[in-house]
Parts: C-alpha cells; sequence; structure tokens
C-alpha cells in the first residue's frame, strides 16, 4: 500500500474512533489519548482539533514524515460508555499485541456494530429510578408510582423526538413538560404523602450530567473551547427543563 493511500486509511480510522468516542460521551482528553494510541500502534504521530461538531486530524508517517489531514463532522450524540469501555480496551490490546490496521478496523466495526439495550428496557430501567429518587425524598408508594409513570412517559416523548429529529432543547422541553404535568396532578390533588417530592424528581432523568462533568474536565485538561460549549450545552439543557416544569406549574397554579 502506497504511504499516501495508508495515511489515508490510518485518518479516516482515526477519525472514526475519535467520532464515536465523543458522541458516545468522552471527554476531550480521553479522545485525544485513544487516538494517539491507536496512532502510535501503526507507527504514526497524529495531531486534531476536535470540537462538537466537527474534527480535523493530521497523521504523520514516523518513517517517511509524509502526513495528511482530513475533516470529519461529528453525527448527533448519544451517550454510551459501553462503546468508550470497549474501545479504550481495543486500544491497550492493539498497543500490547502490536495490531495490524485491518485488525484494529475488524474491532471497530464489531463495536459498532453492538446492540443498545432495547427502548423498552431503557424505559422502564430509567423510571424505576426516578421512582427511586422519589422515595429517597419521603415519597410513599403512591408517589412512586406516579414518579414512575411520569419519567416513563417524559422519557417516551425524549426518545420520540430524537427519533424524529426535533431540536435537542425542544426535545427536552416537551419531556420536561410532559412529567412535570403528570406529576402535578399528584401535588394538585393531594396524592399521597409527598406529592412535591414526585413533581421534583419526575425531571431528573433530563439533568445533563454527562455534558456538566466533561465540560468541568475539559477546562481542567486546557481544552477550553469545548469546555464553554459543553458547559453552554448543559446550561441550556437545564433551562430547557426549567421552561417545562414552570409552564406544567402554570397550568396547574402550584405554587
Amino acid at each position: 500500500m502506497k504511504t499516501e493511500n495508508r495515511l489515508e486509511s490510518i485518518a479516516d480510522l482515526l477519525l472514526e474512533i475519535a467520532s464515536i468516542l465523543m458522541v458516545s460521551g468522552a471527554n476531550t482528553n480521553r479522545v485525544d489519548v485513544n487516538i494517539d494510541r491507536f496512532a502510535s500502534v501503526l507507527n504514526c504521530e497524529s495531531y486534531s482539533l476536535i470540537s462538537q461538531k466537527t474534527m480535523i486530524l493530521t497523521v504523520i508517517d514516523n518513517e517517511t514524515n509524509e502526513n495528511y489531514t482530513k475533516v470529519k463532522n461529528l453525527p448527533a450524540h448519544k451517550i454510551d460508555f459501553t462503546i468508550i469501555s470497549a474501545i479504550s480496551k481495543v486500544s491497550w490490546n492493539a498497543l500490547d499485541e502490536d495490531w495490524s490496521l485491518s485488525r484494529i478496523s475488524q474491532e471497530i466495526e464489531t463495536i459498532k456494530k453492538q446492540k443498545r439495550y432495547p427502548r423498552l428496557v431503557v424505559l422502564l430501567a430509567v423510571s424505576f429510578a426516578g421512582a427511586g429518587f422519589c422515595k429517597i425524598f419521603g415519597g410513599d408508594y403512591l408517589n412512586l408510582a406516579l414518579a414512575f409513570i411520569s419519567t416513563f412517559f417524559g422519557l417516551f416523548i425524549l426518545q420520540a423526538a430524537h427519533k424524529r429529529k426535533f431540536n435537542t432543547y425542544v426535545s427536552v422541553f416537551l419531556a420536561s413538560l410532559t412529567a412535570s404535568l403528570l406529576a402535578s396532578l399528584g401535588v394538585y390533588f393531594n396524592f399521597g404523602a409527598q406529592p412535591e417530592a414526585t413533581l421534583a424528581t419526575s425531571i431528573l432523568f433530563l439533568v445533563p450530567g454527562v455534558a456538566l462533568i466533561n465540560s468541568f474536565t475539559d477546562l481542567i485538561d486546557k481544552n477550553v473551547l469545548n469546555g464553554v460549549v459543553r458547559f453552554t450545552n448543559g446550561i441550556m439543557t437545564v433551562l430547557a427543563i426549567a421552561l417545562g416544569l414552570f409552564v406544567a406549574m402554570l397550568i396547574f397554579q402550584l405554587k
């Protein structure tokens, strides 16, 4: 394989790996470290500029010093820590066993084909978590049931909105409004011992913990641009959640 063609193949692979890591919720430093690790296996050096929507990567062959630069746009983000962990494991195996380019490509394709949890399993698991938070805040079984239902339908709306490619913040607002409206029924009709706990915990599944944590780690790692962007995205998401809650409370005239 000619050096130029080889560098192009390496750049395509590294960009694909970086893209998968970013959209799965990895912080910028983790993406850089994994790319550098794979590049070293392939006897290259890599230099990247990573943003939330675009990546620019330059690959340099250590033997010939030839270089190749390529740009890639990122797809919509879908948090999946299983993929991040799997790619990290593959990078270490590749380094220890000196894998070839084709072997790394095969492993990445296998990871990409991993099936996510079924939609119903995610809905039920997150809903049980919402009910658990309600219990922590002092809710009784009636409050827990309503928190479960509110979270279930709120997440259902969020998934449906994402599937139809709605704006992210509009999707969060609709999910927050749906969950808050259902939970507000408990406050309005005074269901259970702590109906306010149901309302407070019904929207917790929307809190952008990954974005806010990654923004902090990016800032610590001096990836200031990505840190600020992620922090802004997190704040915008929080505002969308608050707006949905505010509208629901306004409809039911809750104080």
